[in-house]
């Protein structure tokens, strides 16, 4: 693998010698440079601002057995090679750092891990490149704010009583919502809308789309960020998918569209009815289809499927509409033919983002190589449905449960080969140890439950 940052002749990229007198026209200290493990929790090394010529022309070697879901003890020497497009001033209060992303290089090959979730996207990009598409990907992610107590421990008291769309007094949040995007915008991050959610507590800050690895690279810093200013205010925001039972969960939806090599929506026809191209119906049908499989990667945890219920808002069943949001994937309204797209709704902020978005674009490419035909939309609330109404218009069910998604992955060759053999075995590995956990513990409701009962 030859160094991107490094001309043939041994000097900087004009990218990366443009990042250098970025750090020191900026007075940057400190450069963070960061991926994360195949779970999606984002690992950093911190290195002096001095050393930044050095991390572009050598790499910065770390222990990759120490990482979750890399390598083994005997194999651990690994390198990390920023990615000086992603160079941005992190806002924090107490002096300048600066986030670099970096891809992991196989030091014992030099050629990229394929245990980086990074690479993995990649490697989904460059087929999609092959078949003459960029893709572009927009999420929403959901968090909630919740108090913390004397001690600093994160509670699930929320800190409001606001609903969707509230305002002050009812969204006590405002200002800490106001410091999260005048953060983000320091890091460039171009934001489009933040809003109170339906729950109380419950927050969404959305970011224009961008090409799909930019998109995990800001999801990835965006959770950092959104934690680190509600820290700085006193609160603990997280990204779990339902912290508080029988109110709405934390969704990351997430819009997708493909386009051309000329700069044209290969998901847009405007002689279709929904304004949907033939390549964007089959690469719907291709999510529909691997939608089981995509659950896994999309839904990673045992807490996920407290969200993925009847009743509060999330996807359950295996449809598309142009018109509902009980279905899977929506076709929003698109006042521009660049803004056509398919949203799809199951995903959750605790996935690995690069992940999730390698397995669907896999997914809706391999519905394009097939030609796969989208069934007709459901425009009726699939939530009022019952099982013979479903079985009548052929509409699935995602997983009930982690164990069912593993099951349906482990079945799907097409999501197995987007995430490739590394990660596959090392997420499988981790979600069926988190999941037996689960199952042989014993919850506070079973004990509320039968302890007296029985």
């Amino acid at each position: 693998m030859t160094n991107p940052n490094v001309t043939p002749d041994g000097g900087l990229t004009t990218a990366a010698q443009s990042v250098v007198d970025e750090i020191e026209s900026k007075e940057v200290d400190f450069l963070r440079l960061q991926f994360t493990d195949i779970l999606g929790t984002v690992k950093n090394v911190a290195v002096p601002a001095s050393q930044a010529e050095k991390a572009f022309t050598e790499g910065i070697y770390f222990d990759g057995s120490s990482i979750e879901g890399f390598v083994r003890i005997q194999e651990s020497d690994m390198r990390l090679m920023p990615d000086p497009a992603t160079f941005a001033v992190l806002p924090w209060r107490d002096g300048k750092s600066a986030r670099l992303m970096c891809d992991v290089v196989d030091t014992s090959t030099a050629e990229p891990f394929e245990g980086d979730p990074r690479y993995v996207l990649r490697q989904a990009l460059a087929r999609a490149d092959e078949m003459g598409y960029q893709v572009n990907a927009a999420p929403e992610p959901e968090f909630f704010l919740f108090e913390e107590d004397e001690d600093g421990t994160a509670t699930t008291k929320t800190n409001d009583a606001g609903g969707y769309f509230d305002v002050a007094p009812k969204d006590l949040a405002s200002d800490v919502r106001r410091d999260i995007i005048y953060g983000l915008e320091q890091m460039d991050f171009e934001i489009e809308a933040s809003h109170h959610e339906v729950a109380e507590g419950q927050h969404e800050i959305n970011f224009k789309y961008d090409d799909a690895l930019s998109t995990a690279d800001n999801v990835a810093t965006f959770r950092m960020v959104v934690r680190a200013i509600a820290a700085e205010h006193g609160y603990h925001a997280t990204f779990m998918p339902k912290p508080i039972a029988r109110i709405n969960g934390s969704g990351m939806h997430t819009h997708v569209s493909l386009f051309t090599e000329d700069g044209e929506n290969a998901f847009h026809d405007d002689d279709d009815e929904f304004n949907l191209s033939a390549t964007a119906h089959s690469f719907l049908a291709g999510v529909l289809e691997h939608a089981p499989a995509i659950t896994a990667i999309c839904n990673p945890t045992v807490n996920s499927y407290k969200r993925l219920v009847p009743g509060y808002e999330a996807p359950v069943y295996v449809a598309w509409s142009d018109r509902n949001r009980s279905a899977l994937i929506r076709k929003p309204a698109a006042r521009v033919p660049a803004a056509s797209r398919i949203e799809l709704r199951s995903p959750d902020p605790s996935c690995n983002p690069y992940l999730a978005l390698a397995v669907i674009i896999h997914a809706g490419l391999d519905g394009i190589e097939r030609d796969l035909e989208a069934p007709d939309p459901v425009r009726e609330n699939i939530y009022e449905f019952d099982e013979e109404k479903r079985e009548e218009y052929g509409i699935d069910t995602l997983p009930a449960n982690l164990g069912q998604a593993l099951t349906a992955l482990e079945s799907d060759e097409v999501v197995r080969e987007a995430i490739g053999d590394h990660v596959y075995e090392k997420f499988v590995a981790a979600k069926t140890q988190e999941y037996d956990d689960y199952r042989v513990d014993v919850s506070q409701w079973e004990l509320d439950r039968y302890l007296e009962t029985f």
